[in-house]
């Protein structure tokens, strides 16, 4: 394991620990590295929209939450600036979502983030966050 390696999974430990939004939607880390996060989350019935599918504003929570551990994995804290999303395809309830993202580019106080959201290995929602970094470290 390297330096950055260790330092992406201390700040997800320490992040984890106060981030009752994703723990209460039964979200799961799967991996942390340097700019990245995979998070995994099962579409609860609660989660259902009028259609009985997948409520955009959980499928982009989970994209939220993999954003967020991928921008601040370096150990500096990073919030959005701003996100947007596109929805494929529908998620469907009992189905498990997974949420990989990656650093496209950080620089100076920014930072941009693509996350992919996929139902059994089809992508459904495609995310672009773009970070800023607020200060201070988050160990």
């Amino acid at each position: 394991m390297s330096a950055p390696d260790d330092i992406a999974r201390a700040a997800a430990k320490a992040m984890w620990a106060n981030d009752a939004a994703s723990q209460g939607l039964g979200m799961e880390i799967l991996a942390v590295g340097p700019g990245t996060a995979q998070l995994a989350m099962t579409v609860t019935p609660a989660m259902a929209n009028g259609h009985g599918t997948a409520h955009g504003g959980f499928i982009f929570a989970l994209a939220d939450s993999a954003f967020a551990f991928a921008c601040n994995s370096h150990n500096e804290r990073a919030v959005a600036a701003h996100c947007s999303i596109t929805y494929l395809r529908p998620g469907q309830t009992g189905k498990r979502l997974v949420a990989t993202a990656r650093e496209v580019s950080r620089a100076g106080r920014s930072g941009i983030y693509d996350i992919e959201v996929a139902q059994e290995g089809e992508v459904i929602a495609l995310f672009r966050g773009h970070s800023r970094l607020i200060g201070g470290t988050v160990t």
